[in-house]
């Protein structure tokens, strides 16, 4: 339902009755007072079987539904009434927990030049506070109720933020709601008449432009003389303020058709930047805490705050009319310095702490802007449709119930991990130290580790399932598949390796490497073993190799490399010097000017050309020694034009 509040149908108001109603007013005859001692609690234990489900009997209240008596269940009022039975003290009725609110609300704002921090007031809730303050005046039922505090803070009374209104017209298990917030004072004391209150409310919707009078000119528009509200929202720098009539006016839609819309009669807006960027809080608040920073950003932080305070108060001075007239204000202050810029103490203050007029948001709000105020009335001001299935409620309160104490169930537990053996706990230890000194090529260290621990070259890492261990099982494939041809000769020559063992998927060691140094430390040990020693056939390694044919091997293909690089070098100088020949011809020819549609070259070409086939430190030689070539010329220029200035 998108009805406002004060728009409501003829037929709707008719029909509707409240549906959630104090014990108290209701069922006051028959219904014993709760006030009552220990012995009258234990005769009203035999009515427990025919109370109904939705009622407290500690409080004697009665609820529409589940829902309802859970909020009463974590309401201020019940839980007060269990702190006092708990202390064998008389139980209060909701209009006595109301008085005892109202007195100590009057008692805490009472005087503007209070010193507490709204932050902390705010932290406490209306219970706890109630509490330490019986405590404080030395009520002998309120002695070591301190201990009885809630932790879970909660503001407010305890009051549901909506009342709920029911009628004929819709299905029983459909309710209307409406924010307790848009009542006075005064109404919501009221609480049997409050179909009557909500019927007096109903506002006349004002035409978009009002008759003129001819004798008078342009009269005063209705919405000056109709209620209103004040809205404004202080926080982050953000500053939004609004007067809005509760009259609607008619307004028209981009079809040409008639709809009801919100009268604003002032709004106004402000931004400052005083919240610190990426570390959240106000310039203020952090001087307070750490002292005042001396940055350029934290004064102009400082200033933007008392700037905006003094945006804020004179735009209240200049809406005091607007705000005197109001029915209601609503204001969302946060943090201790955006209420004191709002309610003071200071000359000329508009608002005040103990008006009675004053009100919160039921409701979550984001940043204050212009259309969050809008949205926040139109939420305010509509009523609430919700659709309750009492037996849904029930079954999962029994479910809840239920799985609030599970059986035991005996989950079987896993069997602890068998404990390694002495065998095993070594030859893991061997595994890393073999595999770390393979790794990093220490020959001697490998050599000695195995002689004195008494380890065969073919030892076997643990443990051989993992994928490591199941691709280089042993010294030998580990030494051949990291490509490390000092440790694979020294394996084979000196600690007497056997190449032809096989790894989990049957591949000898050379069959790992991965170089050719490595394989060549494979044909070298072949040809110092001797033919007779292994069966080389079986492990792949091709005809021996002698460590001097290896190494003229490698100075030839060396020296071949080299030959090859200065026939190329030779060509490509004779290239070049056949162009520089061909270009100086030409300048010649054309009197020493630059031939036709030749392209000078830019100074990185050149630098290019000059350090080409040079080493990469003959390179940074020559390009520091023209560095330092310009950086003569320069202050030679320099000096030059100094003198010439004298």
């Amino acid at each position: 339902m998108s009805k406002a509040i004060f728009d409501l149908p003829h037929e709707l108001l008719v029909t509707l009755h409240l549906k959630q109603q104090s014990l108290s007013e209701t069922l006051a005859p028959t219904v014993p007072s709760p006030i009552q001692n220990d012995a009258a609690d234990a005769g009203s234990d035999s009515q427990d079987a025919k109370a109904p489900s939705t009622s407290c009997l500690l409080c004697s209240a009665r609820f529409p539904d589940l829902r309802e008596q859970r909020r009463h269940v974590k309401s201020d009022w019940h839980n007060y009434n269990l702190k006092q039975k708990l202390r064998g003290h008389k139980l209060v009725t909701e209009t006595e927990f109301d008085k005892l609110v109202e007195d100590l609300d009057e008692s805490l704002s009472g005087s503007d030049s209070s010193d507490t921090d709204d932050d902390d007031d705010r932290k406490q809730s209306t219970l706890t506070t109630l509490l330490r303050k019986q405590a404080r005046i030395g009520q002998p039922e309120s002695e070591g109720l301190d201990d009885f505090s809630p932790k879970k803070r909660k503001r407010g009374s305890g009051k549901p933020p909506l009342i709920w209104f029911s009628t004929p017209l819709l299905p029983s298990n459909t309710s209307l709601g409406i924010y307790r917030a848009v009542f006075t004072v005064d109404e919501q004391e009221q609480d049997v008449d409050l179909v009557k209150v909500l019927r007096r409310k109903q506002l006349t919707p004002t035409p978009s432009r009002p008759p003129a009078d001819a004798s008078n000119g342009v009269p005063l528009p209705s919405v000056m003389t109709s209620p209103q509200i004040f809205m404004c929202m202080v926080g982050g720098g953000h500053f939004a303020g609004m007067i809005v009539s509760l009259a609607p006016k008619y307004g028209k839609k981009s079809t040409g058709a008639e709809e009801r819309q919100a009268t604003v009669i002032a709004h106004k807006t402000f931004h400052r930047y005083t919240t610190r960027r990426k570390q959240g809080g106000a310039q203020s608040s952090n001087d307070s805490a750490k002292g005042a920073a001396h940055s350029a950003g934290a004064s102009i932080r400082r200033y933007n705050e008392a700037a905006l305070e003094l945006e804020i108060r004179s735009l209240l001075t200049e809406w005091k009319d607007f705000i005197d007239k109001s029915q209601l204000i609503l204001v969302r202050a946060t943090g201790s310095s955006n209420r004191r810029t709002l309610f003071g103490p200071y000359d000329g203050q508009v608002l005040r702490q103990n008006d009675p007029r004053n009100r919160g948001f039921p409701f979550s709000t984001r940043r204050a802007t212009q259309a969050e105020l809008m949205r926040s009335f139109i939420e305010l001001t509509r009523v609430k449709v919700e659709v309750i299935d009492e037996a849904a409620l029930a079954a999962a309160a029994a479910a809840e119930a239920a799985s609030a104490t599970p059986k035991p169930v005996s989950t079987p537990s896993k069997p602890p991990p068998p404990k390694p053996s002495k065998e095993d706990e070594e030859a893991t230890l061997h595994t890393t130290q073999l595999q770390a000194l393979i790794r990093r090529s220490k020959v001697p260290a490998l050599l000695s580790y195995l002689t004195s621990n008494s380890l065969t070259t073919d030892f076997r890492f643990f443990p051989p399932s993992s994928q490591a261990n199941h691709h280089a099982p042993t010294p030998l494939h580990l030494a051949a598949s990291i490509n490390s041809p000092a440790v694979v000769l020294a394996l084979l020559v000196k600690a007497n390796a056997n190449p032809t063992t096989l790894n989990a998927e049957g591949k000898p060691a050379f069959a790992l490497a991965g170089d050719r140094a490595t394989r060549d430390a494979f044909r070298v040990a072949r040809s110092q073993l001797g033919e007779d020693k292994y069966d080389w056939a079986s492990s792949h390694i091709p005809s021996p190799l002698t460590k001097e044919e290896a190494q003229k091997r490698d100075a030839t293909e060396k020296a071949e490399a080299d030959k090859a690089e200065a026939e190329r070098r030779k060509v490509e100088e004779e290239k070049l010097k056949k162009v520089d020949e061909a270009r100086g011809g030409d300048t010649a020819r054309k009197g020493g000017g630059k031939a036709l549609g030749a392209v000078e070259k830019t100074g990185a070409e050149k630098r290019e050309e000059e350090s080409r086939g040079l080493t990469p430190e003959m390179r940074m030689r020559l390009e520091r020694e023209r560095r330092a070539r310009a950086a003569e010329a320069r202050m030679r220029g320099a000096w030059a034009g100094a003198g010439r200035g004298r």
